[in-house]
């Protein structure tokens, strides 16, 4: 009878330790899949969600590690840090994760002209097309989401190992530093791409981190205190863009309805005057007729369409503008036209801020044969074809939204940096910025709990219509601020001031921004003894009313891209009124600047204007960085 009993005792036991022990399903993070990437000399964190109490078990270079399922369902385990290397396996429980490297991860962050992607319109691409089969640089692009509570998985996703095809698909920004990064240093590298077109930087920040600010508090407060009515609302407003994103682009419709054909009736629709009319609202259709006496070597250019535009000609389709396509000339098949009257049609939806506009004068026409036909003036116009959009409200935009829902997901993958491109969306604010993008740098940091890791951004290109002088510039305002915050420790800035393009915000050239990025995080991450920046104002004085300034990270000396003088200075006396005035090199690191209507001159500004010219560089081939200095208040600047 003993003996029974305590066989029963011992069965009893190594079943309840099997039950102890029962794997348990799992969740990971998305970013957890094949080809991804672990930073070097971090430890090897992975973690996920399962079932309360019970095991989960992760092999990684043939070590193993248990964790148990906490009373939250989260779990955790952590491998020593690790030289760069690679492939391993990774397996958690029965499942596998191949093609696993160590090496360096770059969260790469911002707006669009970090999310601008190599296949639209960017500079070089055939080139590096040619040359992009690098199976050590991978890609994971973040899905755009939003959300008022902190989320623990990202929306979707998935590693790309670069090559020909995905390429298109991958940061033009990022792809050129991660390049450079690999050919240089010769380990993985892994960009995790968390960006979004046209966002402000008060979205990318913990809503818990500006409660003290006096400009985003109350509505960073607001979101906090009414979690759930927020919670429920942001829920509400995607729903909407689901329902607007379902019409966006099918044209169908109005297609069914024969809007598109010549001989539709529009005699109800009201008659306008473009591009004069804009901007036009809701779903527009517009509608002109046009007499051809050669059907050959027919061109349309309309200048501009906002934002996305379907074009007919006599009822056919003849292209579809998507909302990165540059506005150019269009060939029009001969097999589409007719001798005589012929019907050009046009369908076109703005969902970033529901304004269409449709024309630029003086670059609005169909080209032929025998000369340009002007198409600015009279066109029919009907915004009621179509159901107008649902309201959908730009909450990604409100102060931690996209934090929750794009960047806490990853706080818990060790990294080597950030690169950061944006700005454009708080140039309205500049006063605030310097405040606001020092907070998101500190605030991310303390989240991932590893260190004043490298933050590296890029200062806002040139842009919009050259003015000559112009001090009260909104563009110059951030770049200040955005080179002021450079004061917190391990940051770095690429100046593009040179780079830009006057009628696009997105200029095209992305590798000059990305290798110039790279240059910075080879001294700030990686402590390369390189000049990485170009010249920057070292002293500031005046001589017989002469600025007389010294430069620091000129290299073997100045390079003035044109001319013989330095272009992009301003100048003001005590009176207040700016003059450009252009400055001498008068020595190794000197440059002399002055205007004749200004004696007893107080402040000098150089490249500050939205659009400046500019054409001083230091011996690498670095623009020099835009500065003001007001000999009033000191006497010396060192950036």
């Amino acid at each position: 009878m003993l003996n029974r009993l305590c066989v029963l005792i011992c069965l009893f036991v190594v079943f309840s330790c099997r039950q102890e022990e029962r794997l348990s399903e799992v969740e990971l993070p998305r970013f957890f899949s094949d080809h991804m990437v672990f930073q070097r000399g971090e430890p090897i964190r992975v973690w996920g969600k399962g079932e309360e109490g019970m095991f989960v078990e992760v092999k990684f270079n043939s070590q193993t590690q248990r964790a148990k399922v906490d009373e939250n369902g989260k779990w955790l385990v952590e491998f020593d840090a690790m030289s760069a290397s690679g492939p391993f396996d990774l397996e958690i429980n029965e499942m596998k994760i191949r093609d696993v490297q160590v090496g360096e991860v770059w969260l790469a962050s911002g707006q669009s002209n970090m999310e601008w992607v190599m296949s639209a319109g960017v500079e070089h691409l055939n080139t590096e097309i040619s040359d992009a089969d690098y199976p050590l640089i991978r890609f994971f692009k973040v899905p755009h989401d939003y959300d008022a509570k902190k989320k623990f998985n990202v929306r979707g996703g998935e590693w790309k190992v670069a090559n020909s095809d995905n390429l298109l698909y991958f940061s033009a920004v990022a792809w050129f530093f991660a390049k450079r990064n690999h050919l240089d240093k010769g380990v993985p590298i892994g960009i995790i791409d968390a960006s979004w077109g046209g966002t402000p930087a008060e979205g990318w920040i913990d809503a818990e981190a500006l409660l003290q600010s006096e400009f985003y508090g109350t509505k960073a407060g607001d979101i906090i205190n009414r979690s759930q009515y927020w919670e429920q609302e942001v829920i509400d407003n995607k729903l909407r863009e689901l329902e607007r994103n379902e019409v966006v682009g099918d044209a169908r419709k109005a297609e069914i309805q024969g809007v598109v054909n010549p001989n539709y009736d529009d005699s109800d629709w009201e008659s306008i005057k473009l591009p004069e009319a804009n901007p036009l609202k809701d779903v527009v259709w517009l509608r002109k007729k046009v007499n051809l006496t050669d059907t050959q070597s027919v061109k349309i250019q309309f200048g501009e369409i906002e934002q996305l535009g379907h074009v007919y000609v006599n009822g056919g389709r003849l292209f579809v503008k998507d909302y990165s396509d540059k506005v150019r000339e269009y060939p029009i098949p001969s097999s589409m036209l007719q001798k005589g009257e012929n019907l050009i049609a046009i369908r076109v939806v703005n969902t970033w801020n529901n304004e269409v506009r449709v024309g630029q004068k003086g670059n609005f026409y169909l080209s032929t044969n025998q000369g340009k036909i002007n198409l600015e003036g009279d066109w029919k116009f009907n915004n009621r074809i179509e159901d107008p959009l649902p309201n959908v409200e730009k909450y990604n935009w409100l102060p931690g939204m996209m934090f929750n829902a794009m960047i806490y997901p990853l706080v818990n993958y060790p990294i080597k940096g950030v690169i950061w491109y944006q700005g454009e969306s708080n140039t309205g604010d500049h006063e605030h910025y310097e405040g606001l993008f020092s907070t998101l740098i500190s605030s991310w940091r303390g989240n991932w709990a590893i260190g004043d890791f490298p933050f590296l951004f890029v200062q806002l290109a040139n842009f919009m219509e050259r003015k000559e002088v112009q001090p009260d510039s909104n563009w110059a305002f951030l770049r200040e601020a955005q080179s002021n915050v450079r004061n917190l420790p391990n940051t770095g800035m690429a100046v593009t001031i040179d780079i830009g393009d006057e009628k696009d915000i997105h200029p095209r050239n992305k590798r000059d921004v990305g290798h110039r990025l790279y240059r910075v995080a080879q001294k700030v991450a990686y402590g390369d003894g390189i000049l990485h920046r170009g010249p920057n104002l070292l002293r500031a004085r005046v001589v017989n009313d002469v600025f007389v300034l010294n430069y620091a990270d000129i290299g073997e000396g100045f390079v003035l891209e044109s001319g013989d003088e330095v272009e992009g200075f301003i100048i003001t006396g005590r009176d207040g009124e700016f003059y450009s005035a252009k400055g001498r090199i008068t020595g190794e690191n000197e440059i002399q600047v002055f205007h004749p209507k200004v004696t007893d001159p107080v402040e000098i500004r150089y490249a500050w204007a939205d659009n400046p010219s500019v054409n001083l560089y230091n011996s690498e081939g670095l623009p020099a960085e835009p500065f003001r200095f007001r000999l009033l208040d000191i006497d010396s600047v060192r950036q």
